[in-house]
């Protein structure tokens, strides 16, 4: 597939993350960006740690958090996977100060430019679109 043009996403944290994905041919080097971009995600509290934010479909326990502040949107989440965890943190960095309406838009087409899906697991390519559509649901709820 063709490296991501700028904007692609719609999304300029999101776009930079695709094209430093894209940018490397090992799989053990995306694996270790991902894993490190876990690493930096914040603590979830407890009280977000209920069935209202839990990414259904998952089969790691996986929570998101929307909040709209000032028109744009700010996420927070966990998961007790150090893989999934680190493609929630991505969605979370990608997605994070957009409006409900940009991150709604957001094609899923991006994953594949990542080079990611190669190296997932079935069940952990899937988990990663339903954290993405979870997001997307909670961005549209937010908007109303």
């Amino acid at each position: 597939m063709a490296e991501p043009t700028s904007g692609a996403t719609g999304s300029p944290a999101l776009d930079s993350i695709v094209a430093r994905l894209a940018g490397t041919s090992d799989p053990r080097r995306r694996y270790e960006y991902v894993l490190w971009l876990a690493k930096k995600l914040e603590p979830l509290p407890e009280q977000f740690r209920s069935d209202t934010f839990k990414v259904k479909g998952c089969v790691s326990q996986v929570y998101v958090v929307g909040q709209l502040l000032d028109g744009h949107l700010h996420w927070r989440g966990d998961s007790d996977a150090a893989i999934t965890k680190g493609l929630l943190a991505l969605l979370i960095e990608g997605l994070e100060g957009l409006t409900p309406e940009q991150a709604a838009a957001i094609d899923p087409a991006f994953i594949a430019a990542t080079g990611l899906q190669g190296s997932l697991t079935p069940s952990r390519a899937n988990g990663f679109l339903n954290i993405l559509a979870m997001m997307q649901a909670q961005a549209r709820a937010l908007a109303a």
